[in-house]
């Protein structure tokens, strides 16, 4: 029998106007796009003005959701029924874009240019461990500053781990105050030649042999791009721990999304446990690809049992068969082979492609070859259905493995509300996909 575990009401959750955010979070490869999507579907048709930030989609899902492309720059989503009055933007995290925009917003023209233009930061901006959680975080402040939608539904980015999300802020704050950095600042710091030639006297040794590790113009463009941002890192903690803060408000609602395998629901305890380590409202977990099956009374102990007896009867119906086909051809030899009246044995056969169509006694042959295919047909259909069964009791294997997988968690998490939601045969590839996982997520797998 398997544990119980509270309801996780979807509709309530996204029909609430005090939501204003709701964050998809988890381990990579457990749905968290798809589960968005259709969260930002079904709260458009239910009345709310939407908005999906996702991160680094598949091309299906902006498909799905009759876009032709995901950029920086929310893009209305057509087909959306907006009869309750709701409507729905998607985009796509460009994280590079996103950066660029901070450095414009936040700094003078020229030195916003070169900031852009130093090959440090442009390294910094397209790869550096974090920026990626960062940026997603910034465009969140973003988009919830604009006031333009009341409902903002968030893909976290699909990290190793899924507290990357939680922890980019920090470990960016980390680099930026860190000695080399504030070392790097030094200069840009003391005020006048007489300060910059007493510091120069200081660093000259250190910037010779940072020289030799990293080579001259690394260590020059870093510089050039310490100086550049001086002002600006002050800014990004300001706002990392302003988004931080509107993560732990009542308006935002976090949905850890699971797949029904040790591995994601060991992360997902993780995340449940920092969420509440951190004061960060969780509303529940999405168990997403659960298997399931229309025979689930037959076990898969039953349905292995039954595919062995098949099996052997239609070994034994085989056997017979061979049995009766090789008394129907000795019957058959005598029948056309006879003596004549003088002794001599005379072969009916010979001569012709098919003699037995020329003897009156040929319906009682016919009889004999039909009787031999209704008992090939029987062995085959036996077959068939063992084969059905063995099928059945696989995926009521896997049921099993799931329910303990889903239990454990439940047994550690009794108090987190749980919906699942069935895996599919296929890829979602439109916006009717969409609204059935969404059905599925507001009303679970029996209704949908």
């Amino acid at each position: 029998m398997s544990l119980e575990s509270p309801e996780l009401e979807i509709d309530p959750l996204l029909d609430d106007p005090r939501t204003r955010i709701v964050v998809c979070c988890g381990s990579g490869g457990v749905g968290k796009t798809t589960t968005a999507a259709a969260l930002g579907v079904r709260a458009a048709e239910r009345g709310r003005t939407a908005v999906v930030l996702t991160i680094d989609p598949a091309r299906r899902l902006a498909q799905s959701m009759g876009l032709t492309e995901l950029d920086n720059t929310p893009r209305e989503v057509a087909g959306i029924d907006r009869s309750a009055g709701g409507s729905l933007h998607a985009m796509m995290l460009d994280m590079k874009r996103t950066f660029d925009e901070v450095v414009v917003q936040h700094s003078d023209p020229e030195r916003a240019r070169a900031i852009l233009e130093n090959p440090f930061y442009q390294s910094l901006s397209a790869g550096f461990a974090g920026t990626q959680e960062y940026m997603a975080m910034e465009k969140l402040g973003q988009l919830r500053a604009q006031d333009a939608w009341d409902l903002i539904i968030v893909d976290t980015p699909p990290s190793r781990s899924a507290l990357d999300f939680l922890d980019a802020p920090k470990r960016l704050g980390s680099f930026l105050d860190g000695r080399f950095i504030k070392l790097l600042m030094a200069p840009a710091k003391v005020g006048g030649r007489a300060g910059v030639k007493f510091l120069n006297i200081g660093m000259s040794m250190m910037t010779g042999t940072l020289n030799k590790v990293m080579g001259a113009n690394l260590l020059r463009d870093i510089q050039t791009f310490v100086a550049a941002m001086d002002t600006m890192f002050g800014g990004f903690r300001t706002r990392a721990d302003a988004t931080y803060r509107l993560l732990q408000a009542p308006g935002t609602a976090f949905l850890v999304v699971a797949a029904p395998e040790r591995d994601a629901l060991r992360e997902a305890a993780y995340f449940v446990e920092r969420l509440a380590d951190e004061d960060m409202p969780l509303a529940g977990l999405v168990l997403n690809r659960v298997h399931g099956s229309g025979a689930a009374q037959l076990t898969a102990e039953r349905a292995l049992a039954a595919a062995e007896e098949l099996e052997d009867a239609a070994a034994e119906d085989s056997a017979a068969e061979g049995s009766a086909a090789g008394s129907d051809a000795g019957e058959r030899d005598v029948a056309l082979t006879e003596k004549n009246p003088d002794g001599r044995i005379v072969d009916h056969g010979a001569g012709h492609a098919d003699s037995r169509q020329d003897r009156p006694d040929d319906a009682g042959t016919a009889g004999t070859t039909d009787g031999a295919g209704d008992a090939a047909t029987t062995t085959g259909t036996e077959r068939l259905a063992a084969g059905l069964l063995r099928l059945h009791a696989e995926r009521m294997q896997v049921v099993a493995r799931e329910r303990r997988t889903r239990d454990r968690f439940v047994s550690v998490h009794p108090e987190v509300p749980m919906v699942e939601v069935t895996a599919l045969p296929g890829d979602v590839h439109d916006l009717e996909g969409l609204r059935a996982i969404g059905q599925e997520l507001a009303e679970g797998p029996a209704a949908a």
